[in-house]
């Protein structure tokens, strides 16, 4: 088995075919390594835009790639072939973040008509190196840049051109090689020929904004006091506003009133549910009163 670690730059240009802006891929940067994470071979081409004649000042100001350069670059479909012929058979293609996926499925909609990047097993390098910078003590909490992994991790990018797609494929291996977790590590592998890959990668987690909704159980609409234990009754209706449908709470046998929260958030796998009691101010606002201190709650 290979491990290839693969890296691309691409800049936005509009495509009056289809009238929009596609985010072309102007180079491919691969690194091959061995069952021991040594290198054994690298692949490095510039790509020439088959939509524009021009690239952006920002681009070139972050790759070093000028617009002479990109004009003597190989078509896009040519750069695939050799690219796809060079990976070879058994390979765990690396990326640093998922984000490169979503770029190939765009250029191979509108830039490659049929042709088609060979990607077998997959692995987010990206979420293995989070995942040991906990381990370490780092917080990690959004997406961390391949440049400020490197550094938190002792290995200086001096002799890295970033932002270049051979020289990010070459630091993502020495972060690999020094890092390597094997039971963290093999257990990132996704097989991209299995349905559910895709599925799960364009899915877009998002907050449920219809109380009725099916995917919600009514069960979560149920409130106790905090200070008697008792069942409340709902006084307003519910609102949406900002992930979270809120509504007035009174309990019958006590009086004491409460403002009730909850959310529903909808990820690939599951259904998340958040729920909040809060104490309500005098004043109120659209229905809804105000909360002031929280009450501890129930999730």
């Amino acid at each position: 088995m290979h491990y290839v670690i693969l890296d691309m730059e691409w800049d936005s240009a509009y495509h009056k075919k289809y009238k929009r802006f596609v985010n072309q891929i102007l180079q491919i940067g691969a690194v091959k390594l061995d069952e021991k994470f040594n290198i054994v071979d690298i692949f490095d081409v510039t790509i020439k835009s088959s939509i524009s004649k021009r690239v952006s000042g920002r681009f070139t100001q972050l790759t070093g790639i000028t617009k002479e350069m990109m004009l003597g670059g190989i078509s896009l479909s040519d750069a695939v072939e050799q690219y796809n012929n060079w990976l070879g058979d058994d390979t765990v293609t690396i990326t640093w973040s998922n984000s490169d996926l979503y770029t190939i499925a765009e250029n191979e909609k509108y830039l490659l008509d049929g042709k088609r990047f060979k990607l077998d097993k997959y692995l987010d390098l990206q979420v293995f190196i989070q995942g040991e910078l906990r381990l370490l003590g780092h917080e990690c909490k959004s997406q961390i840049a391949l440049g400020t992994a490197a550094e938190l991790l002792g290995i200086t990018t001096d002799n890295y051109d970033l932002h270049t797609a051979k020289d990010d494929s070459l630091l993502c291996a020495a972060l690999l090689k020094k890092h390597y977790n094997g039971a963290a590590f093999d257990n990132l592998i996704k097989d991209t020929n299995n349905p559910e890959f895709y599925k799960r990668l364009y899915f877009k987690p998002h907050f449920i904004s219809r109380i009725n909704d099916e995917r919600i159980d009514k069960n979560t609409h149920v409130f106790y006091c905090e200070k008697c234990e008792n069942k409340m009754k709902r006084a307003t209706k519910w609102r949406y506003h900002n992930n979270w449908f809120n509504a007035n709470f009174v309990c019958p046998d006590c009086g004491k009133k409460f403002v009730c929260r909850v959310s529903y958030k909808q990820t690939f796998d599951k259904l998340i549910v958040k729920r909040r009691i809060m104490e309500p101010k005098v004043k109120q606002q659209e229905g809804i009163e105000d909360a002031v201190q929280p009450v501890p709650t129930t999730v």
